[in-house]
């Protein structure tokens, strides 16, 4: 089972979250109450199980909009506040039940099963135990039916998690354990135990049918079921490999990834070793090593390698289901914008990718602006600059097979981390997926706040001359006045800098009038905001400081005053015509 999600929603339910998380290795989260239901929605979405010290009434209230199928639903418990009651909401089919029995015994309360054969029978038939696959759901309704009837069950194959029913040799009822594809009936429910391991190698940019097409044939040739593949192996060198991926994906299991010197313990194991392949990637074989080396020492190959066009697969049979795949996931890197600050401005898609990552890299106050999800991550904060540092530990992190947030303001791609990030990937190649989540940047909160400046044609410019020449940011500052764009200035002021502001200023009084707005917008989003808009004659550079933003309206730009005593700033594109009042 993944690992759970331990949900504390206040300070009296703190003793026993820290508890359950503790002896589940869970990962206690304590939402901020406005980011309580976003965060829940997102845990239940990735498929996390979930275990909430709270009301039953609270989990059902958030997630009763959500639910589909039930046979998709993660586990979701319901824990009393004293741990006195653990209550089993959703996902049954996952192991829910079995979720709320291990929590009770960790705080020595009692797991509320309500299930009709497992309060009878001591087993939930409808919910395998983890590494197992019902492959008949529509029919256990009526093998229970008939067992509760009093008809006898007999089985084939060994699954220790069966041991408490009631079995006879000559029972008209059967369970049948195997990895091969067979029907199951209104009489019979056939488990399939995740013990296959496919094995795959491909050619750079192999097309991912041609993998997905043999693994699929070479399955069916032996009678297995699709349903047994527990995951998909190969060299760490096709980590970045889209068939690999697609084949992952196919299967709906996880991939896995082993060094060549973890595959070479592999070779006297191997079918059909190869010279070639060995000069290649310094293994003699990766499709057969890396299904033997996920499937453990006790495995055996059961279909030796074989080959499709630019691609080759072999399958594994572990001896035992596996639940925890061995081997390094390929690491992914979010680069999340956060946008200004304020919670409500960021994305569900950066709030999801901050709850996945285990690892939050960043400048010590972008994180500081996430800590509304802080779920137990490892956080590696940096002091202001050092953002070539940043990246690369970042990377670094991800290149281990970890998921990474590397955190910036505004929009990741708008002065912040993402291009950093591409430059130094392609310098250096890696085989790590890189995430870019976009936020709301501080030109588009500044603009919302004065009302809507950005309306027409607009530009941004950084007046920072760090890694810049001032010669080139000054014509670009003369490109934007004469072509009259409204003009964003970022990093407008530091404690060594502070002429190019008014330098810039000066190149647009040239072009503008002296009653065009201009907008000094400072700590967008968070409690210290200010947002002041003036004439451009009557700009004071002392008003400008690191963390501010100044944005110039272009000659068609206009600031009026509204009723509620605020003046607001717009850039008409020219569609409103005044009304006469007599028609």
């Amino acid at each position: 089972m993944t690992r759970p999600a331990i949900l504390v929603l206040g300070p009296s339910a703190e003793a026993v979250g820290q508890q359950i998380a503790k002896a589940l290795n869970g990962e206690l989260i304590r939402p901020e109450p406005k980011a309580a239901r976003p965060g829940l929605e997102a845990l239940f979405a990735q498929g996390r199980p979930i275990v909430g010290i709270c009301a039953s009434a609270i989990l059902i209230r958030i997630l009763g909009p959500l639910l589909a199928d039930k046979t998709s639903e993660p586990p979701v418990v319901a824990i009393a506040e004293d741990g006195s009651t653990a209550v089993p909401l959703l996902g049954g089919h996952h192991g829910a039940n079995e979720l709320a029995r291990q929590i009770a015994a960790i705080t020595g309360g009692h797991a509320a099963i309500t299930t009709a054969s497992e309060v009878r029978f001591g087993v939930n038939l409808e919910s395998p135990a983890p590494g197992y696959v019902l492959a008949n759901p529509e029919n256990h309704k009526s093998v229970i039916a008939a067992m509760l009837r009093g008809e006898k069950l007999r089985h084939k194959g060994e699954a220790e998690w069966l041991s408490k029913l009631p079995l006879s040799a000559e029972g008209s009822l059967s369970l049948l354990i195997t990895e091969h594809a067979v029907p199951g009936s209104a009489r019979a429910l056939v488990y399939h135990p995740k013990t296959i391991v496919i094995g795959a190698g491909c050619e750079r940019n192999a097309e991912p049918q041609a993998l997905i097409d043999l693994a699929e044939t070479m399955l069916a040739n032996e009678g297995l079921s699709p349903k047994s593949v527990a995951a998909i192996a190969s060299i760490d060198l096709k980590a970045d490999e889209t068939c690999i991926h697609a084949l992952a994906r196919h299967f709906d299991v996880p991939v896995r990834f082993f060094t060549a010197e973890e595959l070479r313990r592999q070779t006297a194991r191997l079918k059909n070793p190869s010279e070639t392949v060995l000069a290649e990637v310094g293994v003699a074989g990766v499709s057969e090593a890396a299904a033997l080396a996920l499937a453990g020492p006790s495995s055996e190959l059961i279909v030796e390698k074989q080959k499709g066009n630019r691609v080759t697969a072999a399958i594994a049979l572990a001896e035992k289901p596996i639940t925890e795949p061995t081997g390094r996931a390929q690491g992914v890197l979010h680069v999340i914008g956060l946008g200004p600050g304020a919670p409500e401005w960021r994305s569900p898609a950066a709030s999801q990718a901050l709850l996945n990552a285990t690892e939050w890299v960043g400048y010590g106050l972008y994180l500081d602006l996430a800590e509304d999800l802080t779920h137990g991550e490892q956080q590696h904060r940096f002091p202001l600059g050092g953002e070539e540092a940043r990246v690369r530990h970042a990377i670094q992190l991800a290149a281990e097979g970890k998921q990474v947030a590397l955190i910036c303001s505004g929009d990741a791609g708008i002065y912040a981390m993402a291009s950093l990030v591409y430059e130094v990937l392609a310098l250096e190649p890696s085989t790590i997926a890189v995430n870019v989540i976009p936020g709301i940047s501080a030109f588009q909160a500044a603009a919302a706040r004065a009302g809507a400046l950005i309306g027409h044609d607009f530009c941004c410019i950084s007046l920072s001359d760090l890694l810049t020449p001032w010669e080139v940011i000054e014509r670009r500052v003369k490109a934007a006045a004469e072509g009259d764009f409204v003009v964003a200035f970022y990093n407008p002021r530091s404690l060594k800098r502070t002429d190019q502001i008014e330098h810039a200023i000066k190149a647009l009084r040239q072009h503008r009038p002296d009653d065009t707005p201009l907008v000094i917008a400072s700590n967008l989003g968070r409690p210290t905001e200010q947002v002041n808009i003036k004439r451009l004659a009557d700009f004071d550079a002392n008003e400008v400081d690191m963390l501010t933003l100044v944005m110039v309206g272009s000659s068609q730009s206009q600031a009026f005053p509204r009723g509620d005593g605020k003046t607001y700033a717009f850039t008409p594109r020219g569609y409103a015509k005044k009304r006469d009042q007599n028609s």
